[in-house]
C-alpha cells in the first residue's frame, strides 16, 4: 500500500490523478462477489436464481452445472460465489449537489475489517473515530416517528460532533438512513468548518440493493463517479447525498436485504479494538454503542450477534416494533428468577432460563411478530439478549429529553465497560470516555463535583491521553483535582511526548533531522555491535508510522532522545540562552558538535539515570512542547502556570517566530504569527502591571537572569524575540533612560553636554549634577560613574592610515583610504541622533527605504543590461576595448535616467562632421575611436524612447510608491521603532570606551590595565544583566506570580462583561428556567392525575358506603338474621380530629 493522502479534495484533474494513483492497489487486495452457480428460483419459472439475478446474468459454467443445480435447495453466499477484483472504488459526485465527493468501495462480505478501516483513515482521509453510533432497524419505508427525527437531530448527530463521532447506517434514502442523512444536512448548514469536519457519516450498504450501481463500476476507478439521485420515493434504495464514505458489501445477491449484516458486525468488533486518540495514543479502546430504532424481527438475530461480542445497545422505546419488544421484554421479565436445571458446556452461560420465563417470552414474540414461522428461533435469541441485559440501555423519550442524548450515549458505554472491564472502577471508566469524547462538561457535572475523591492513579493515564490529543480544559480540571504535575512529569515521559509528534508538524522534522545525524554518527557502533538495531514501532500490516509510545519503557541510542529537542532549542532560540537540557546529558555549552553526539550515544546505550527524575521545571518544559506544535490554548495555560510570566512569554514568542520563518504552509505560519503576537502582548500586560505596582522591582525584573531560561533576561530575550510592542512599553524605557544618563540628572542643559563634550574636565565641577548616590539595599540599579561618549566608536581610523601618508609610494593610495575613511566616519554621525525622540524615527524611515532601493535596483539593473547590450550592438558593430564596452552598457544608460543623452552619438542625424573616428578593425585594435553605425539607427531612437519611458516614469514613479508605503507604515508606528532600536544602542555606547578618537587609545590602555592586570570586575554588565540569589528571587518571582494572577482576573471579568459572554449565559439560564417549568409542568401533570384518581376513588368509596349502608338497613329490617352483638360505632383518631 501506498502513503496515505490525508490532504485530497476532489474536483481537480490534478488531485484526482494523484487519488487515483494512490489507490491502484485495491483491486489487488479488496475483492467483489459473483454468483457463480445458478440455484434456480422455484416461485421465477426458471428464469431467476435464487442469488436474485437472471439466467442472463450467470456464465456458461454456473448455468451448465445442472446436476450441481438439482441438489441444491438453498442459495450461499460462500458456497455459490466466488471472489474477483473489485470494479467499483474510488470517489462519488453527487450530480447538482454542489459538494465534496464522497468515498466508496465495493468489497466482498469477507473482507478483512483492519484492510477498510485502514483504507477509510489512512487513504480517504477520514479521521480516526472517538466514538461508533451504529444505528440499525427502521429500514425500507418504514415510517419514522417525529421525535426519533427529534432525537436523531438534536440528540445523536450533536452528541457525534462533541465526541467526534462516526456514524453508521445503512446509506440509502430510506427509513432511519435518510433521517440520520437529513440530520448531518441540517448540522452542516448551522455548523462551522471546524465542528463540520467532526461528524462523519457512513453508510454500510448492500451492493446488489443500490439503485443504479452501474454507474459506479471503472475497474480503474472513478474519481469522480458521477451518481444522480432522483428526489422521488421510488429511488427509495439510492445513496444518501449527505454521507462521507460508503462500503458497498457485495455477497453475490441481487436485491436482498441482509447481506451486509455479518460484515458490519465484525467491522464493529475490530473497531472496538482499535485505540482512540492520535496514533492510538489514548487511554481506551475506541466505544462502540449500536442504537436500535424500531426494526423487524431480524433485528434480533442482528442483536444477539452484536450482544455475544460484547458491544452494548441503546434501544429506543416506543420507536417500533422490534424496539418496544426489546424494552417490553427487559421490563416484564426484570423480577422473574433463571433457573439452572442442568450445568452447561464451558464458555456458555451458567444461567438458563425456566418454563415460565419461555412461556412469557413466547407469548410476546407471538403478539409482536405474529406471522414469523421460526418461533422457537426467536424465542431462544430473545432469551439470549435478555441474557446480556446489563449492556442494553433504553432511552425513554417521556423521560429524557433530546438535549440529554449526549450524557445517555456515556451512561450506556460506562455501564457495558463495567460489565467487559472489572478491573476498573465505574468512575474512572467514566472519566476516560468523558476525556476521549473532550466532554469536560460532562465531567465537571458528573465526577467533580465534590463527591468522588480522586487520587494521583486515577487520573495519571487520562492526563496523558489529554496532553497528547490536546485537550487543555481537561488538563486544567486534572490539576485543579488531585493530580501534582511535580510527581507526574519525569524526563522519560516528556521524550516520549516528543517522539509521539504528529509527522506533518514543523518540529517532528526537525527533530527527526537532528535524529538522522546522531543516527549517522553511531552507524560505525551498531555495525560493531555497540549499538542495538534500529527499530522502528511500526505495525507490519499497516503503511503508518506508529510513533513510540510515551509510556514506553528505556529507549535507546537510535530513539528519540531530550538532546534532540535541546539542539532543535538552540537552533530556535540562539545565543540568547544557555542550552536546554545539557546539565542532564553532561554536556558543556563549549563541547563541540561531534563530542556531543559521541557522548550523548554513549550516554543512552547505559542505563540513564535522568530518565527517571522529575523534571526541574516542569511547566516551562510542557510549555516549550506546546509551543512547538502551535497548541494555542494549552500554551496559554501552561504559561500561567509556569511562572516567570513575562520572561516566559517573550521566550514562546521567540519560538512561534523563529518557527514560522521556517514553515511552508501559509495557514499555520499565519497562526504561529497570531500566537507569537499573543504571547507578546500577553508579556506586555504582565509587565505594565508590575510597573504600575513597583517601579524599582519591574526593573530587576528585566535585567535577572533566569534558570529556568537559560540564564537569560528579558531584556536580551524581547530583542531576540523583536518585541517592539514590549520594549514601547514606558516602564521598559524608563530604564533605558536610567541606563543611558547614568548618575546624571536627566534634566541636565544641552548647552552643559556639549560644553562637557569639548571639555572633559568640566565634568568634575559643579557645572554637570549628578544624583547622590544612596545604600545600595535601597538603590534601584547599581550605576558606575563613567562618562558614556556619544561617538566612541564612530570612526574606523587605522595606523596604517596615517602611516600610508609619509610614504611617496603609498601617498595616494593612503589618501584615498583616508577620503573613504572621512566619508564613512561622517555618515556614522547619523547614528549618534538615533536616540533623539523626533530624529530617531526618521532614520528608521530611512532605513527602510534603503530596502526599497534595492528591490528597485534589482528591476533597473534588468532594463539597463537589456538596454545597455541592445545600443552597443547597434552604435558600435567591433569595439574590443572591455573599459568602453561596460561603460557604455552600465554607466551611459545609467546616466540617461538623469537626462544625459549624448544625442550627437546616437541620433545619425545630429552625427557631428569632422570627427576623428576609423571603421577598420587594425587602427581601432590599436586604439583608435570606432565610428557609430548608422544602420538601423532609427531602433537605436525608439529603444531609448522605451528604455526613458519605463525608467524615469514607470520604476521611479514605482520607487516612490514604495517609499510612500514605506513612510505612511513605519510613521504610523515610529514610536514603537524607535523605542525598540533606542536599546540597540544605548547596549552598544554602554559596553564602548569612553573618549573620542584619537584619544580612545588612552581608554583601551586604562581597561587593559585595569582587567587584566588588576583583575577588576566590570560594573556597568549589572546594568543589563543581574543575578539574584534564591530566596530574592523567590520572593521576585511570588510577587510577579500575583501581578500576573491580578491582570489575569481583569481581564476574565472584561471578557465575561462581553456582550457575546453575557448572552452565552443568559442562554444557559433560559435553558435552565425551560428544563425547570417542562418539570413543574410533568409535576402538574402528576398532581393533575393523582388528583382525578383521588376523586375517583372518592366517588366510589362514597358508592360502596351507600350501598353498604343499605345492605345494613335491609338486614335490620329483617328478621331472617337475628344480631348477636350491637352494632360497631365509628372509632375516630384523636390526632386525626385534632
Amino acid at each position: 500500500m501506498k502513503d496515505m493522502d490525508k490532504d485530497h479534495e476532489g474536483g481537480g484533474r490534478m488531485g484526482s490523478r494523484t487519488f487515483e494513483i494512490d489507490q491502484s492497489w485495491i483491486p489487488k487486495v479488496i475483492k467483489k462477489r459473483v454468483c457463480t452457480s445458478f440455484v434456480e428460483d422455484s416461485s421465477s419459472n426458471g428464469t431467476l436464481c435464487q442469488c436474485g439475478s437472471g439466467r442472463d446474468m450467470h456464465g456458461t459454467v454456473a448455468t451448465g452445472d445442472c446436476f450441481g443445480a438439482a441438489i441444491v435447495t438453498q442459495w450461499n453466499s460462500c458456497q455459490h460465489s466466488s471472489e474477483y477484483p473489485t470494479d467499483a472504488f474510488g470517489e462519488m459526485e453527487f450530480t447538482g449537489a454542489g459538494r465534496r465527493h464522497s468515498h466508496f468501495v465495493r468489497l466482498s462480505c469477507d473482507t478483512p475489517p483492519p484492510v477498510v478501516y485502514q483504507l477509510m483513515t489512512s487513504h480517504w482521509g477520514v479521521r480516526s473515530p472517538n466514538l461508533v453510533v451504529s444505528v440499525v432497524g427502521g429500514g425500507g419505508n418504514e415510517k419514522v416517528k417525529t421525535w426519533v427525527r427529534e432525537v436523531l437531530r438534536h440528540g445523536l448527530v450533536r452528541a457525534a460532533q462533541s465526541t467526534g463521532a462516526w456514524i453508521m447506517t445503512g446509506g440509502l434514502r430510506e427509513g432511519i438512513g435518510r433521517c440520520v442523512g437529513e440530520a448531518v444536512r441540517d448540522h452542516s448548514a448551522a455548523a462551522s468548518s471546524l465542528s463540520l469536519k467532526k461528524v462523519i457519516a457512513v453508510g454500510v450498504a448492500p451492493w446488489g440493493l443500490v439503485s443504479d450501481r452501474q454507474k459506479l463500476v471503472n475497474e480503474q476507478g472513478s474519481f469522480p463517479a458521477r451518481y444522480y439521485v432522483q428526489n422521488t420515493s421510488l429511488d427509495s434504495c439510492c445513496l444518501d447525498i449527505n454521507y462521507q464514505a460508503f462500503l458497498l458489501v457485495d455477497d453475490g445477491s441481487v436485491g436482498r436485504r441482509g447481506g451486509e449484516t455479518a460484515f458490519r458486525a465484525k467491522m464493529e468488533e475490530y473497531i472496538s479494538h482499535q485505540r482512540t486518540g492520535l496514533w492510538g495514543s489514548g487511554s481506551i479502546d475506541i466505544p462502540v454503542l449500536c442504537m436500535l430504532i424500531a426494526g423487524e424481527a431480524n433485528m434480533l438475530e442482528r442483536m444477539d450477534l452484536s450482544l455475544s461480542k460484547n458491544i452494548p445497545w441503546l434501544v429506543l422505546n416506543g420507536s417500533g416494533r422490534a424496539a418496544d419488544f426489546i424494552c417490553e421484554l427487559l421490563d416484564a421479565l426484570s423480577s422473574m428468577p433463571m433457573s439452572t436445571p442442568s450445568p452447561l458446556p464451558e464458555g456458555e452461560d451458567s444461567q438458563s432460563p425456566s418454563t415460565e420465563m419461555r412461556d412469557r417470552v413466547r407469548d410476546r414474540v407471538k403478539r409482536y411478530f405474529p406471522a414469523k414461522s421460526e418461533l422457537d428461533k426467536l424465542v431462544d435469541r430473545a432469551l439470549r439478549i435478555y441474557q446480556n441485559r446489563d449492556l442494553i440501555t433504553v432511552f425513554n423519550s417521556e423521560q429524557e429529553s433530546p438535549d440529554d442524548f449526549d450524557t445517555v450515549l456515556l451512561k450506556a458505554l460506562v455501564r457495558a465497560n463495567k460489565r467487559v472491564s472489572s478491573d476498573s472502577s465505574e468512575y474512572i471508566e467514566e472519566l476516560k470516555l468523558a476525556v476521549a469524547w473532550n466532554r469536560v462538561d460532562i465531567a465537571k457535572s458528573e465526577l467533580f463535583s465534590g463527591d468522588i475523591q480522586w487520587k494521583y492513579e486515577d487520573l495519571e493515564n487520562s492526563m496523558t491521553d489529554a496532553l497528547i490529543n490536546d485537550k487543555p480544559q481537561f488538563v486544567r480540571l486534572f490539576n485543579e483535582n488531585g493530580l501534582n504535575i511535580l510527581d507526574y512529569l519525569t524526563y522519560q515521559r516528556l521524550e516520549g511526548w516528543y517522539s509521539s509528534l504528529p509527522d506533518n508538524t514543523l518540529a517532528y522534522m526537525l527533530l527527526q533531522r537532528r535524529l538522522l545525524e546522531r543516527r549517522a554518527l553511531a552507524t560505525p557502533h551498531k555495525e560493531a555491535g555497540s549499538l542495538p538495531n534500529v527499530s522502528c514501532p511500526t505495525d507490519q500490516d499497516s503503511p503508518i508510522k506508529r510513533p513510540m509510545s510515551p509510556m514506553s519503557g528505556q529507549s535507546s541510542a537510535t530513539e528519540l532522545s531530550l538532546y534532540e529537542v535541546s539542539r532543535l532549542l538552540w537552533d530556535v532560540m540562539g545565543d540568547v540562552c544557555q542550552p536546554f537540557y545539557y546539565s542532564l546529558l553532561e554536556l558543556d555549552k563549549s563541547t563541540s558538535s561531534w563530542r556531543a553526539l559521541k557522548h550523548v550515544n554513549k550516554l543512552l546505550l547505559e542505563k540513564s539515570q535522568y530518565k527517571e527524575q522529575r523534571c526541574q521545571y516542569p511547566w516551562a518544559s510542557l510549555l516549550i512542547w506546546a509551543v512547538l506544535q502551535n497548541r494555542s490554548e494549552m500554551a496559554v495555560y501552561f504559561w500561567e502556570m509556569a511562572g516567570e510570566s513575562v520572561l516566559g512569554a517573550l521566550a514562546a514568542c521567540k519560538i512561534l517566530r523563529e518557527l514560522s520563518k521556517m514553515e511552508s504552509e501559509t495557514e499555520t505560519k499565519l497562526s504561529m504569527k497570531e500566537l507569537a503576537q499573543k504571547f507578546e502582548n500577553l508579556g506586555h500586560d504582565v509587565f505594565g502591571e508590575c510597573y504600575q505596582s513597583n517601579e524599582s522591582r519591574s526593573f530587576t525584573l528585566l535585567i535577572r537572569q533566569s534558570p529556568m531560561w537559560g540564564e537569560a533576561t528579558c531584556l536580551q530575550m524581547a530583542t531576540a524575540a523583536d518585541a517592539r510592542h514590549f520594549f514601547s512599553h514606558d516602564g521598559v524605557q524608563s530604564l533605558l533612560s536610567q541606563i543611558w544618563w547614568g548618575d546624571m540628572e536627566r534634566n541636565t542643559e544641552v548647552w552643559k553636554l556639549v560644553l562637557a563634550f569639548f571639555l572633559p574636565p568640566v565634568i568634575y565641577t559643579k557645572l554637570i549634577s549628578f544624583r547622590e548616590l544612596v545604600e545600595e539595599g535601597k538603590s534601584q540599579l547599581p550605576h558606575d560613574r563613567d562618562t558614556e561618549s556619544l561617538d566612541g566608536d564612530a570612526t574606523i581610523f587605522s595606523p596604517s592610515d596615517i602611516n600610508h601618508r609619509h610614504f611617496e609610494w603609498s601617498y595616494e593610495f593612503g589618501r584615498s583610504v583616508m577620503a573613504v575613511d572621512f566619508m564613512v566616519f561622517t555618515l556614522r554621525l547619523i547614528h549618534i541622533f538615533a536616540i533623539h525622540k523626533q530624529l530617531g524615527p526618521k532614520i528608521i524611515i530611512v532605513e527602510k527605504m534603503m530596502k526599497d532601493i534595492f528591490f528597485f535596483l534589482f528591476f533597473l539593473a534588468v532594463w539597463i543590461v537589456a538596454y545597455g547590450v541592445a545600443n552597443q550592438v547597434l552604435l558600435y558593430a567591433y569595439d574590443p576595448r572591455p573599459n568602453w564596452i561596460f561603460r557604455r552598457v552600465f554607466y551611459r544608460p545609467y546616466m540617461h535616467i538623469y537626462g544625459h543623452i549624448p544625442i550627437h552619438e546616437m541620433d545619425a542625424d545630429k552625427l557631428e562632421e569632422g570627427m576623428e573616428c576609423t571603421n577598420n578593425v587594425t587602427l581601432i585594435e590599436e586604439g583608435a575611436e570606432p565610428c557609430t553605425s548608422t544602420y538601423a539607427n532609427w531602433l537605436v531612437v525608439i529603444l531609448l524612447v522605451i528604455y526613458l519611458l519605463v525608467t524615469n516614469i514607470l520604476l521611479v514613479n514605482l520607487l516612490i510608491a514604495m517609499f510612500s508605503h514605506t513612510f505612511s507604515k513605519v510613521q504610523d508606528h515610529s514610536d514603537t521603532y524607535w523605542k525598540f532600536q533606542r536599546y540597540n544602542l544605548i547596549l552598544e555606547y554602554h559596553s564602548r570606551p569612553c573618549l573620542a578618537p584619537p584619544f580612545i587609545i588612552i581608554s583601551h590602555i586604562h581597561l587593559l590595565i585595569k582587567r587584566h592586570i588588576c583583575k577588576i570586575p566590570s560594573t556597568k554588565i549589572k546594568h543589563f544583566v543581574l543575578e539574584i540569589p534564591g530566596r530574592e528571587a523567590s520572593r521576585l518571582n511570588t510577587w510577579e506570580a500575583i501581578q500576573k494572577e491580578n491582570i489575569m482576573t481583569a481581564q476574565n471579568k472584561q471578557e465575561r462583561e462581553k456582550d457575546s459572554e453575557r448572552l452565552k449565559r443568559t442562554l444557559v439560564k433560559v435553558d435552565s428556567v425551560l428544563k425547570q417549568m417542562a418539570e413543574i409542568r410533568s409535576w402538574m401533570s402528576e398532581i393533575r392525575d393523582h388528583e382525578s384518581r383521588v376523586r375517583t376513588e372518592r366517588a366510589e368509596l362514597e358508592f360502596c358506603t351507600s350501598a353498604l349502608s343499605w345492605v345494613v338497613e335491609t338486614l335490620s329490617q329483617s328478621n331472617m338474621i337475628k344480631p348477636t352483638r350491637p352494632p360497631p360505632t365509628l372509632r375516630t383518631d384523636p390526632c386525626i380530629s385534632n
